[in-house]
């Protein structure tokens, strides 16, 4: 049998005029789909999940409990109860100097949706919320192709709780002198241009945590970032202790913890927690080596992080309002993707091995899992562009804004004993200028490589 190649049009119509046979011959709700994500055929109304289909023999008629939604998403339920908003992001992946940082924030949301798999999702269509997806994808596809009723797992959950629309009166998207912006860090923050856009929104969210930052040594206790203490046993942090803010005012970022709480209070919804993890190039180059990689590195320090704010954060505790649903303490995760990485179940059974985990969908743009019992749902999803979501972007901001302020010591250290040195985002674009400079007073300090440089 010839090949299946979605944009042959003549190939695609062949199949097409085989269709109605082939569902008249079904005996229950059936439904038929082809192409990697590229098109939707049904004509029963049932849900559709498009199949990677590379032969025509593999077109298959699907009893209507084994479809899931589009792209092999479940549907979903949503509920009046409470549940946990996490969002992760990184900074400093690529560098060779200076720390990689994952950051976490924790948010306690009202009418917080639910997604987990069985037979509530079969009757989740009346009161989800539904994309139309059209059959066919173009204008002039059969007439018979009806338009199919699809829930997608994630993306309605961020529909329903676009946290940027209950929080506009304080919050904003882009860099702003009377709102708290709060957006992926590339996008407040440019080299040159100062830290004032992400001062407002990382100390905005302290505030509003009860747990304020005055200086350096403040920032790395409130988010828990530095649990060992390792940055205190490098030479270049030594006696650093930088007073915050550095280029906003303390007169500005006063108020904002306040307006941060009100704004929340009026919408349900409150932040719980700013956590994060400092990993410098010593630990860095110890798990590139036990893990093999430095993306498996990042996803284990990701990943690892998640479990400890899922722990530590009182999923019940002073609620906003009483819970009444069976997913009152149910947690939703949304962490940037990780490179290329596709797949992250072994890595998630791995931290939470007393669970086990259930992949949804695993694809480029994005992978959907869920673990735990119905009562306490976890389900956690790796996304391209994660930074849109409001509590990914503020992690976002508070790995930059960490990641600066440890360059600030670092780039502080080296350049008062090495005269006419120029500062260094640690990029290997400009790193090995910086390393080769320093290289002379490296070694009479008695600096290792290894402390220094990341292998990866």
């Amino acid at each position: 049998m010839t090949k299946l190649h979605t944009h042959n049009r003549r190939t695609a119509t062949n199949i097409e005029r085989r269709l109605p046979s082939l569902t008249r011959r079904a005996r229950e709700p059936r439904a038929f789909f082809r192409g990697p994500f590229e098109s939707l055929r049904t004509y029963d109304d049932s849900f559709v999940s498009p199949s990677k289909v590379k032969r025509l023999t593999a077109i298959r008629v699907v009893p209507f409990d084994r479809i899931r939604t589009y792209d092999n998403r479940r549907s979903v339920r949503y509920t009046a109860g409470m549940g946990i908003l996490i969002g992760m992001d990184e900074a400093g992946y690529g560098p060779n100097l200076g720390p990689l940082v994952v950051a976490a924030t924790a948010w306690e949301v009202g009418e917080l949706a639910s997604a987990s798999g069985g037979a509530r999702n079969r009757n989740a269509s009346a009161s989800a919320s539904t994309n139309l997806i059209r059959a066919g994808t173009e204008s002039g596809s059969d007439p018979r192709c009806a338009t199919v009723p699809a829930t997608r797992l994630a993306r309605p959950q961020l529909d329903q709780h676009n946290l940027y629309r209950r929080l506009r009166s304080v919050i904003s998207i882009s860099p702003s002198d009377t709102h708290v912006a709060i957006a992926d860090s590339k996008t407040l923050y440019k080299p040159g241009h100062g830290l004032r856009q992400l001062e407002r929104g990382v100390h905005a969210a302290l505030a509003a945590t009860g747990c304020p930052a005055q200086c350096w040594s403040d920032m790395v206790k409130s988010c828990d970032a530095d649990p060992r203490g390792a940055h205190q046993q490098l030479c270049w942090h030594h006696g650093f202790d930088c007073q915050l803010p550095v280029d906003a005012t303390s007169e500005e970022l006063l108020p904002l913890g306040d307006r941060f709480n009100e704004a929340g209070d009026e919408a349900g919804i409150r932040l719980l927690a700013v956590r994060a993890r400092l990993v410098f190039p010593a630990e860095f180059n110890e798990l590139t080596e036990r893990f093999g990689s430095k993306g498996a590195a990042l996803s284990h320090v990701t990943i690892g992080l998640l479990r400890e704010v899922i722990d530590s954060t009182p999923t019940c505790a002073t609620p906003l309002a009483e819970a009444s649903s069976p997913a009152d303490s149910s947690v939703f995760a949304l962490c940037d993707k990780h490179g290329a990485r596709n797949r992250y179940a072994a890595l998630l059974q791995h931290h939470f091995s007393e669970h086990w985990i259930e992949p949804i969908c695993e694809g480029h743009t994005e992978s959907v899992y869920e673990w735990g019992p119905p009562e306490s749902r976890v389900q956690c999803v790796f996304r391209m562009q994660g930074e849109k979501f409001l509590p990914t972007a503020l992690a976002s901001m508070t790995a930059k804004y960490l990641r600066e302020l440890s360059m600030r010591a670092f780039n502080e250290f080296w350049c008062a004993r090495v005269p006419g040195l120029r500062p260094t985002a640690g990029y290997p674009g400009d790193a090995p200028r910086f390393k080769q400079a320093i290289a002379a007073v490296q070694h009479e300090l008695g600096v290792a490589d290894h402390v220094l440089w990341r292998n990866r």
